[in-house]
């Protein structure tokens, strides 16, 4: 194993959270394949540099709190990028149910302030809302049990 390729992944790797894939696909760009390139994820992974779970972690706390994402999109995307389901899990428990529910309320009340100086119909509006809501990825259950309460 080429330790000058493993220190690149390393520092590649401490600059932010990366999952196996990104590894991989980074290594190829280095024109490391194969069996080597394995070896250098286990690596990777026995000196802490590379964690799924925190990578989780790290990526559910930061899609809700910083782009008001619901928990649909955030296993959506979490699942794209080929992660373990318990990985995933430990992620969304990153979630507290209480944030989520009132980082909904907060969404649809600055939506809601936007969109009534445009939209007068309060049927279009809540509609609006909705799809404004859903396309976030949040649960249509919780979206509407919130509008109704608006």
């Amino acid at each position: 194993m080429d330790r000058l390729i493993l220190q690149k992944a390393a520092s590649y790797c401490a600059y932010q959270e990366r999952t196996q894939d990104e590894v991989k696909q980074r290594l190829k760009k280095w024109n490391v394949w194969g069996d080597e390139a394995d070896e250098i994820i286990a690596e990777l992974i026995s000196m802490n540099y590379l964690s799924e779970e925190r990578f989780a972690k790290t990526y559910a706390g930061g899609k809700f709190r910083i782009k008001n994402w619901g928990r649909m999109k955030i296993r959506q995307e979490l699942n794209r990028r080929g992660l373990s389901t318990y990985s995933i899990e430990k992620g969304m428990n990153e979630i507290a149910d209480a944030d989520y529910v009132a980082g909904l309320r907060e969404l649809l009340a600055k939506k809601r302030s936007l969109l009534s100086k445009t939209e007068t119909d309060p049927f279009k509006l809540k509609h609006k809302l909705a799809r404004f809501a859903l396309g976030k990825g949040y649960e249509s259950e919780l979206v509407w049990k919130e509008l109704g309460e608006l």
